[in-house]
């Protein structure tokens, strides 16, 4: 009385919950230890799986309007490229997939500055100027990021690769990889 039928199959949990089983003690101490919500402790578990092999870096502009996070190797490929906007600018970058950026805080203190072929998105703080990250031409599917924006401690190494964008075309279809980076 009360009961299931014998041999009828449990409902499964409703939209949202999770039946750990056997789990659900280690999960609670996980979280209790961490001093994490569930959903803190989620997002940590995933990040862990989901970016092997990478690190979260975070880092934003100058007066700190804007703040992002970023989960790219420790060891950086950064581009030195010399078209006119980034000689300009001195904008070195290395590139990631959007799906490895996220933007903090600062969307509304974004301005965004186009030129040519209006493909790469400049967007730079509208109170300090900095230009932390930008959309690539090369990559308009991903994040051009500025290591010289990163918080100090993630980063170990930096290598640096001259691309000649002053013949942009030329360059990006005689590069074996570039067009690639912005894929997870």
């Amino acid at each position: 009385a009360g009961g299931s039928p014998a041999g009828a199959k449990a409902e499964p949990p409703g939209p949202g919950v999770i039946d750990l089983g056997a789990q659900s003690g280690r999960w609670a101490a996980f979280q209790e230890r961490h001093r994490l919500s569930c959903e803190e402790a989620a997002r940590l578990l995933l990040d862990a799986y989901e970016y092997r092999g990478l690190v979260k870096h975070t880092g934003g502009c100058h007066c700190g309007a804007v703040r992002f996070e970023v989960w790219a190797s420790a060891d950086l490929h950064v581009f030195n490229c010399n078209c006119s906007i980034c000689t300009k600018k001195q904008n070195r970058h290395f590139i990631v997939p959007a799906s490895r950026f996220k933007l903090l805080k600062g969307a509304d203190n974004l301005t965004t500055y186009t030129f040519n072929t209006h493909r790469a998105q400049h967007t730079f703080c509208k109170t300090c100027g900095v230009q932390s990250f930008y959309t690539p031409r090369s990559n308009p599917d991903g994040y051009g990021i500025a290591p010289h924006c990163l918080d100090d401690g993630t980063v170990q190494t930096i290598i640096t690769e001259d691309i000649n964008g002053k013949e942009w075309e030329k360059a990006v279809r005689e590069h074996k990889t570039i067009r690639d980076m912005s894929k997870p």
